[in-house]
């Protein structure tokens, strides 16, 4: 006779990203981490903040999987949740249920959650406002899901369209959120520091009158470009 399978698989136990770790990507943008990993890394662009004035969060990856129309995974993932967590709920773009309303934000918020990020929709958005927790998502819906799994917790998800593993670098701005891979962010972070000081200087040449680039100028005047005036 074949064992009936789990409601829930859960993973209570990993390496989340040390605070000192966190806090060097303190003001970077996602676009930033995004040139640091080869132009790759942010999730599908409809996935976007939607409780203003909640729109920027760093964090440690702690993915669910729910699946459609069901939230009994990201219940027990908020239940497990521990202070810099980022839920971030794989419900395959389900687009006619919420997954995610003001009351389970607010126990997010209470268990440390810094946010949680979406590939599906949420609801309740006057309650979300007054929680303030970040909130990414596709979208706002009013109809409810279930409740009956199956679903996990810590092990690892594909939501809007990445991979994310426990302890992934999880960062969000109004531009969307992007996911660094555990192994990779001391290295991220070094490349990081070197694109805002390029940056930087950059800007201000702009804000100087700069016209183009400097390797615009130099393509121009090679020999690679023809003038047809």
């Amino acid at each position: 006779m074949l064992e009936e399978p789990p409601i829930l698989q859960v993973k209570r136990q990993w390496d989340r990203l040390p605070q000192e770790l966190l806090q060097r990507f303190e003001g970077a943008q996602t676009g930033h981490l995004v040139d640091a990993m080869s132009g790759r890394g942010g999730l599908e662009h409809a996935i976007k903040p939607q409780v203003a004035g909640a729109d920027r969060f760093i964090g440690s990856a702690l993915p669910v999987s729910t699946g459609p129309n069901d939230n009994l995974a990201l219940i027990a993932g908020v239940a497990v949740a521990q202070p810099s967590d980022v839920v971030v709920v794989a419900a395959d773009a389900f687009d006619r249920t919420a997954v995610c309303g003001d009351i389970v934000a607010q126990l997010a918020k209470n268990a440390g959650a810094v946010a949680i990020v979406i590939d599906g929709f949420a609801r309740d958005l006057a309650g979300l406002e007054g929680v303030g927790l970040p909130i990414f998502a596709r979208g706002i819906t009013p109809n409810s899901c279930v409740k009956s799994g199956p679903g996990t917790v810590g092990l690892p998800v594909v939501a809007g369209g990445v991979s994310i593993a426990a302890g992934d670098l999880v960062l969000g701005d109004r531009d969307g959120v992007v996911i660094v891979p555990g192994p990779r962010v001391r290295e991220v972070a070094d490349q990081v520091d070197a694109i805002r000081e390029a940056e930087t200087a950059l800007i201000e040449r702009v804000e100087g009158g700069l016209k183009t680039f400097d390797w615009m100028s130099e393509l121009l005047d090679s020999d690679r470009v023809r003038f047809v005036d």
